[in-house]
């Protein structure tokens, strides 16, 4: 079983940077992007990101089923980083109606996390420090994404929390630059 890594922020806070500064240091990796180009600015968002990204990386795109992407990750791949739960949540979301339940593909994600090989850095935006939504779906979403972060740090060997483009060790004790 590989580490895990799970950095979690708001919106801009470096987390994705921040992924990749640590995935630096391998050599084998993964890109598992979960966002889908539904519009003109989610298009330039994708867009952007790949930019970030060197060619070291294979990337792999999956919107709804994570666990057999994992489940596929061959021995030489040292590290997945997996962008982001939270969009993958909201992808669900719009996959099986707005109903929020235990969906299937969460279940199996999180029975599989910790069975991977490579180490996983797993990105997430920390959502139920704002205001509270004005209706129920924005509500279910907030407290299922919570939910779903507390089990995946559960896993987690470190979680880090970003604020202002700054890490801060919440789990574990290694500090990456």
């Amino acid at each position: 079983m590989g580490k895990i890594t799970l950095i979690t922020g708001g919106a801009r806070s470096g987390k994705s940077r921040y992924a990749l500064n640590i995935a630096a240091e391998y050599k084998n990796k993964v890109f598992l992007a979960t966002a889908m180009a539904i519009d003109d600015e989610m298009a330039k968002r994708i867009q952007a990101h790949k930019e970030e990204r060197d060619a070291s990386y294979v990337t792999a795109e999956e919107p709804y089923d994570l666990a057999p992407v994992l489940k596929n990750i061959g021995s030489s791949i040292d590290c997945v980083i997996i962008d982001c739960i939270t969009v993958w949540l909201g992808n669900l979301v719009y996959k099986h109606g707005d109903e929020i339940k235990e969906f299937e593909e969460v279940r199996d994600f999180l029975d599989h996390i910790g069975k991977c090989s490579a180490d996983l850095i797993v990105v997430t935006n920390e959502v139920g420090t704002g205001i509270i939504p004005d209706n129920k779906l924005a509500r279910e979403y907030r407290d299922y994404s919570g939910i779903i972060n507390q089990k995946i740090a559960s896993h987690a060997d470190e979680v880090i929390l970003m604020v202002s483009g700054q890490p801060l060790v919440v789990k574990g004790n290694k500090k990456h630059e």
